[in-house]
């Protein structure tokens, strides 16, 4: 299905979300830190990116402003444990956001609706 970069400093969401979302088809490659993340984006050339808020070397809302602005069309989902930053300007710059919870439900369906809107924008470009 699709490529997929996920983002998130707890080894156990990165064991889950991974399994989960391979089942589900897709590649699924991952990152502790946001470190080099721009990199890893230009090198892995994911069809999405699923970043956690808080990570324990960046701030996972400055990290989605440098991957805007120079991959604006890269669809991305902030998954994190807080929904108090729902409402941040910052976060608004996301394509989701998704509230963390053993319910993996809501992650995979913005998930999906990330990657259809991206190939539909690829096709009509």
């Amino acid at each position: 299905m699709a490529r997929i970069l996920l983002v998130d400093d707890e080894e156990h969401i990165r064991h889950l979300y991974t399994e989960e979302l391979s089942e589900e088809g897709h590649q699924v490659w991952t990152a502790a830190t946001g470190h080099d993340l721009l990199g890893t984006i230009d090198r892995q050339q994911p069809e999405a990116v699923i970043l956690d808020i808080k990570l324990v070397d960046y701030d996972g809302l400055e990290l989605l402003q440098e991957i805007r602005n120079r991959h604006h069309d890269l669809p991305v989902v902030l998954c994190t444990a807080y929904d108090s930053y729902k409402d941040d300007l910052k976060a608004m710059a996301a394509d989701y956001y998704v509230v963390k919870s053993f319910d993996l439900s809501e992650l995979k369906t913005a998930v999906q609706r990330a990657i259809e809107a991206h190939i539909s924008r690829g096709l009509s470009e």
